[in-house]
């Protein structure tokens, strides 16, 4: 039956009433007039009618439902009109996937229907679906897994199992029946991006902000950041995927948009500089405040730490190798101060290696970099000493390794290997006075690496970064399962292949009692 059949004969308008209630008869159609559409540039009327088919009759929308095609369909780029490049009312063709505004008679929708034979159309923001041009409204079951992969929606329920260590065993499928794991699936590498790919898988399987951003309900004028990044969550953790990978393409747009090109998908940068640029972002547009726990950001990641300060005293008698101490006689400045990660210092690799020691690269336990934390190892600079003592203690910490320096000329990079354990660190030395009750043990959760050609540091064409990411443990059984994530490829890797990476950033997870 073709469309110009439909339009031919007469046909009985109704209103479309709330569900459980009978359409009524508005009016009839004379033959040969089409259905009049109105075209709407903006808050468009969802409530249009809708024609009423004879008994019997093939409804105009089952003529049409088997020309989508959903290997064409792409929900992760910006909602622009393809052609008018507007972001207001944009409707999604389902047999080719573009954008187009709007869906009346003098719409870019309505022209596409016309001109390419393309007729299911989905409003983008409330996942209606229409016929074009008659403008139908189609309610179909079908439909289903497209709305789910356009905006997906979870449960208290379904979040609460994402850590259990069945989420393993049950991988999900796409379109080409490709197996995958919901929550540890490739992020696009646009160009350059991959700096930033790294943290926001980080940040993503951190069960209290990964919850937060699954469940809470972004309406009215919430961050526009912040809705893309949790609509890029729920991509990444999606179980009903049209395929096994995901663009942060629209969520990175507003990265560059709101840090000023500072963060660009073009150019290669500092993913520690990115993560704390986000987390006081996110923090503040959560409605987060100074005070502790305003925000599930501050409540996850912040610590407290305090900081004595004393001038340096140079004696005649002291030998340039003896290292100055904090003198208890003179006056010492100290200050509270709050933290979201821990910068951790590497010692200098050895200028000069003989021919035996050459390709051996110089290794330090994690124990000796916290040290910096412990209340007595002293820092000197610009005439002032320093020490540090870590007064509490986050749920999950962030450790920054400094491996990168600068100087007027060139940067270099600290090759020197982190020797950690997996699970079971204990900072209870970096910590002032353990509160009862509270464990000082922790476990890693996600690791992130850097690698570059010998004599590079962090150029476009030379430089790798890789985030390792814990996957729990294996139902019925003691392994615990992690995952190296590198843009799209996603390997399993053993737990003590971790510490021989150039470690940059890690997040630990504080072990419950």
């Amino acid at each position: 039956m073709s469309t110009a059949s439909l339009s031919e004969r007469p046909t009985k308008r109704v209103r479309v009433s709330n569900v459980g209630e009978e359409p009524s008869p508005v009016s009839v159609e004379p033959p040969g007039r089409d259905l009049q559409t109105v075209d709407f540039a903006e808050g468009e009327d969802e409530d249009m009618d809708a024609l009423s088919e004879q008994p019997g009759e093939l409804r105009a929308s089952d003529l049409y439902l088997d020309t989508v095609n959903r290997a064409a369909l792409d929900f992760d780029f910006e909602k622009l009109c393809s052609v008018s490049l507007s972001n207001i009312n944009i409707y999604g063709c389902l047999v080719c996937g573009k954008y187009f505004q709007g869906r009346g008679r003098n719409s870019y929708a309505y022209a596409h229907s016309i001109h390419d034979d393309h007729h299911v159309f989905i409003n983008l923001e409330s996942q209606s679906v229409y016929v074009l041009p008659d403008g139908y409204p189609v309610s179909d079951p079908s439909l289903d897994d497209i709305s789910a992969v356009l905006n997906p929606i979870f449960t208290p329920a379904q979040v609460a199992h994402l850590s259990d260590p069945g989420h393993l065993s049950k991988p999900s499928f796409d379109l080409t029946s490709k197996p995958y794991i919901p929550g540890y699936v490739g992020l696009n590498n646009i160009k350059a991006n991959d700096y930033l790919n790294v943290v926001i898988h980080s940040l993503l399987h951190i069960p209290p902000l990964r919850d937060y951003l699954l469940l809470t309900r972004f309406i009215g004028k919430q961050s526009e950041l912040l809705r893309r990044f949790a609509g890029l969550a729920k991509k990444v953790w999606n179980p009903r995927l049209f395929k096994a990978q995901v663009s942060p393409h629209e969520f990175l747009q507003e990265v560059g948009r709101v840090s000023n090109g500072k963060f660009k998908i073009t150019e290669q940068g500092d993913p520690v500089d990115f993560l704390g640029w986000l987390l006081n972002r996110l923090h503040k547009d959560m409605g987060g405040s100074k005070k502790k726990n305003s925000s599930v950001i501050y409540s996850t990641f912040q610590g407290d730490l305090r900081v004595d300060t004393q001038q340096v005293i140079v004696k005649p008698d002291t030998n340039d190798h003896e290292r100055p101490h904090f003198d208890i006689d003179r006056e010492i400045k100290s200050v509270q101060s709050p933290f979201l990660f821990l910068a951790l210092d590497l010692p200098p690799p050895p200028l000069f290696q003989d021919a035996v020691e050459k390709n051996i690269l110089p290794q330090v336990t994690l124990a000796s970099v916290l040290a910096k934390y412990d209340g007595d190892t002293t820092q000197e600079s610009a005439g002032q000493l320093k020490r540090y003592r870590c007064t509490r203690l986050p749920p999950y910490i962030i450790l920054h390794y400094k491996r990168f320096t600068k100087n007027n000329f060139v940067e270099e990079k600290n090759p020197t290997i982190v020797n950690f354990p997996v699970r079971g660190a204990d900072f209870r030395d970096v910590l002032e006075s353990p509160p009862p009750g509270v464990s000082t043990i922790y476990d890693l959760v996600a690791n992130v690496t850097h690698e570059s050609t010998a004599g590079t540091t962090r150029d476009k064409e030379n430089t790798v970064w890789k985030v390792h990411v814990r996957a729990g443990r294996v139902e019925g059984s003691d392994v615990e399962k992690w995952y190296m994530i590198q843009d799209l490829i996603i390997e399993d890797i053993a737990r003590e292949m971790l510490f021989l990476g150039e470690t940059v950033l890690q997040i630990w997870e504080r072990r419950n009692i």
